[in-house]
């Protein structure tokens, strides 16, 4: 969380995820990360502390409107389900985040997304996940082995993980962290 969060009342204050915690120092230093649907910008305001340029992407961008002033921070308000080309098609990054978001029309995007010697740090909700709550709804929810798939064969698998967790709550996940030949 950047220095200035107790400034931003209206924020939404969360830690990063362990798992992009984790693995965020793969990610090429000072090259530029890309956290998509990103939500608070819990993600985008790690990698900036981390001295990352950050683009971020969502739908909603308010939650992160303070990242405005931040000469190193693209904000770029798009609903990635509306049928619309990937908005940043041609463009590569050193990093590319995804945390509890799943829309498998995007999965080829976001595998070119990843720069030669870039890392794709990705975890949502997987099958099974419906026995704890929400996300429910099996367009939502990866199945068996899907990251893997969706990566391979242009990256590389460091990490996987497809298990049931307790904390911080009850739930089924799927991650995933691939980087691309340099």
């Amino acid at each position: 969380m950047s220095a200035d969060a107790d400034a931003r009342p209206d924020a939404v204050q969360q830690e990063p995820s362990p798992w992009v915690a984790r693995f965020a120092p793969m990610v090429p230093e000072g090259g530029t990360v890309l956290d998509v649907a990103c939500g608070s910008g819990r993600h985008a305001r790690m990698f900036r502390d981390r001295g990352h340029p950050v683009v971020v992407l969502d739908r909603d961008v308010v939650q992160v409107s303070d990242m405005a002033v931040d000469p190193d921070v693209e904000i770029v308000a798009r609903d990635l389900e509306s049928g619309r080309p990937w908005p940043l098609e041609g463009r590569t990054f050193a990093g590319v985040v995804v945390v509890n978001y799943l829309h498998r029309p995007l999965f080829p995007a976001l595998v070119r997304s990843v720069a030669p010697g870039g890392v794709l740090i990705y975890e949502t909700f997987a099958v099974g996940n419906e026995r704890f709550g929400k996300p429910s709804n099996p367009d939502f929810l990866l199945h068996r082995k899907e990251l893997l798939i969706a990566v391979r064969p242009e990256l590389q698998v460091m990490a996987f993980e497809d298990l049931e967790e307790q904390v911080p709550r009850p739930a089924v996940r799927q991650r995933v962290v691939a980087v691309r030949a340099g």
